[in-house]
């Protein structure tokens, strides 16, 4: 083995998710304040409801359980960005500021009346393995007409190769294996040399347009993006990225963005599908996928 390739397999000396921050978000995309004055207000299969009103930079939160839901009522106010991702749907993000092990994405398609939650978090709250574990959560706008399918999981990018530009200095390739797993390589940036295969989940929220959100295992993160995927020449992601610090004990929570394009896609035989080990996918109170 190389002096190189024993440098790249030694997993302690990886860059922690702050020391990634540095000019990875320069390829975000601008903030978008539509959702500005507006009232929220999301219901879930079991009656929970989760009302949100936002201002310019901050989003006022009240919890209310349904049958069933063990999470106690609560409500806060926090630091928000929203993206806009096509026409009435939005990207935003918040990190709780009374618990900061928790950390916030909403998928709201406004015009069709849908919505998926995804709740991060550091510990073992939810179902899984890694440091940084998620929830997705579908949901209803409540008052707003329903139109088109409701978000869901999805094999749709198994077999794509995707290269992703997230600034001048970073790039990454993925490689969408499973329902379970995807592989990523670093082509350009400190991390260049550098790949793994980590969880992954990914649901659809309008066609072509997905939520793929992954949980690594050497480094305690986790990131959830949106990919509008229609034009595989000109894709575009809106992501944030959320775990600990160097130290190991401070949580770290920053967005970014990336243009992307389909590399190669890959089409197995029937009976040698990956997405044919799917089995059942869950919703409201699973993390990840089944193992």
């Amino acid at each position: 083995m190389t002096d190189t390739a024993v440098t790249l397999s030694d997993t302690s000396t990886w860059l922690p998710l702050d020391g990634l921050a540095p000019g990875f978000d320069a390829n975000k995309a601008e903030l978008s304040a539509d959702l500005a004055g507006r009232t929220i207000t999301l219901v879930d299969e079991r009656g929970t409801r989760i009302t949100h009103t936002f201002d310019d930079s901050r989003v006022r939160w009240e919890y209310q359980p349904g049958a069933g839901d063990a999470i106690p009522a609560s409500s806060g106010s926090d630091a928000y960005e929203a993206f806009r991702v096509d026409t009435g749907l939005y990207f935003a993000q918040f990190h709780h500021e009374h618990k900061p092990d928790e950390a916030v994405s909403l998928v709201l398609d406004v015009t069709n009346g849908r919505a998926l939650s995804i709740v991060q978090a550091i510990g073992d709250q939810f179902p899984g393995n890694t440091a940084v574990r998620q929830l997705f959560v579908p949901s209803l706008i409540e008052g707003a007409p329903t139109a088109g399918s409701a978000p869901a999981p999805t094999t749709s990018l198994i077999g794509r190769r995707v290269m992703w530009v997230y600034s001048a200095e970073h790039a990454y390739e993925h490689l969408y294996l499973s329902p379970q797993w995807y592989t990523w390589q670093c082509l350009a940036g400190p991390e260049k040399g550098l790949a793994d295969t980590d969880e992954n989940s990914v649901w659809e929220i309008r066609p072509g347009i997905y939520v793929f959100a992954w949980r690594e295992k050497v480094i305690p993160c986790a990131s959830v993006t949106i990919a509008d995927h229609r034009d595989v020449r000109a894709i575009r992601s809106h992501g944030v990225l959320f775990g600990l610090d160097e130290s190991g004990t401070t949580p770290t929570h920053f967005t970014f963005g990336a243009y992307g394009r389909l590399l190669s896609n890959t089409v197995h035989p029937d009976r040698f599908d990956p997405a044919d080990s799917a089995g059942g996918t869950g919703s409201v109170g699973v993390a990840g996928e089944p193992r």
